[in-house]
């Protein structure tokens, strides 16, 4: 037990006294890495040592990205510029309110089915702070995930920025970040068969009442308010690739969410059109922007975004902490 126990306390970064960072349950890159310390990153019996990079979640206190010069091992070549802009809505855009897409979808008579499994692009903001604190940086990744008929499931992780297609790509993935060639494999994964019937593995319903359940469910936290809302959406949506009922459900929940509000039309770092609902959290300095299909509703992005300065951690005010976004 002392072994797992050290192997977990190693998984955590952040020490117990600071007041941002109490308990609540992990994010998609926590949740990630954790499985890889627990089932994958092992050598002659002994767990590697974990990167001590505080990745970023919602709930946290505000962190973003600067511009910053690294010394890198790997690649000699210019990297991409990993650190994304805001996304910004376009100027006379008419915003559609939550309510009336809901209606939209519904109506749509799609026939896009529910698939279990994933395949996501992110941008993830990593930082350190304290003595000799590294300066923050952003990893773009491409995940894919696939389950097999028995329950086990294969989980392929790519370094890539498609915004810059074939140039260099920055990656945490040794304890000093480098820079790896575009679309160098990070991890390819396979996990036995699961039996849990909780969610996120557990189907999603097609009703919104029940579904508001099931994210309530991964939240685990009480009372889910929209901040915990959307992680919920985040956790759900790197699990399933939803279909036409489950996405016209989505958007009903998410139209009872309090203060998310219609912002415009906006175009999402994968090219696609959409329409953005922004969530101001005061509490933790962040704007959240959801990113919608205007035709399907289906969830494309889900962007937090810094609204104060954090010099701890090097960080400004209109920098992206992270970005995720969600393809067929």
């Amino acid at each position: 037990m002392a072994d797992e126990l050290d192997i977990l306390r190693r998984a955590n970064p952040v020490t117990a006294a600071d007041p941002r960072f109490h308990d609540r349950p992990l994010d998609q890159h926590a949740e990630r890495r954790l499985n890889r310390l627990l089932h994958g990153e092992r050598d002659s019996g002994r767990p590697r040592p974990l990167r001590r990079w505080v990745w970023s979640v919602a709930a946290t206190a505000a962190v973003g990205v600067v511009v910053l010069t690294l010394t890198l091992s790997g690649s000699t070549t210019t990297p991409a510029v990993a650190a994304p802009r805001p996304l910004m809505v376009d100027a006379g855009s008419t915003p559609v309110p939550l309510d009336r897409l809901a209606d939209a979808v519904a109506a749509s008579g799609g026939a896009q089915r529910l698939v279990q499994g994933t395949h996501v692009q992110t941008w993830s903001m990593g930082m350190t702070s304290g003595p000799g604190a590294r300066p923050p940086i952003t990893v773009p990744e491409e995940r894919v995930v696939r389950w097999k008929a028995d329950g086990s499931h294969t989980e392929l992780v790519v370094a890539t920025d498609p915004r810059h297609p074939g140039r260099p790509v920055l990656t945490d993935a040794d304890p000093v970040p480098r820079t790896v060639e575009d679309g160098h494999v990070l991890s390819r994964l396979t996990y036995p068969p699961s039996w849990s019937d909780a969610p996120p593995v557990a189907r999603p319903p097609r009703d919104a009442e029940r579904l508001r359940a099931y994210l309530e469910e991964i939240d685990r936290t009480g009372a889910m308010d929209t901040p915990q809302l959307l992680d919920a959406v985040g956790e759900l949506l790197n699990n399933w690739t939803l279909g036409t009922r489950e996405d016209a459900a989505l958007v009903r929940v998410l139209a009872d969410a309090k203060g998310l509000r219609p912002a415009g039309a906006v175009t999402d770092r994968l090219g696609r059109q959409g329409q953005a609902y922004v969530y101001d959290d005061a509490a933790h300095s962040m704007r959240r922007m959801l990113i919608l299909d205007p035709r399907s509703g289906a969830v494309l992005g889900i962007e937090d975004t810094v609204t104060k300065d954090d010099p701890e951690y090097g960080v400004k005010a209109g920098d992206v902490m992270s970005y995720s976004a969600w393809m067929r």
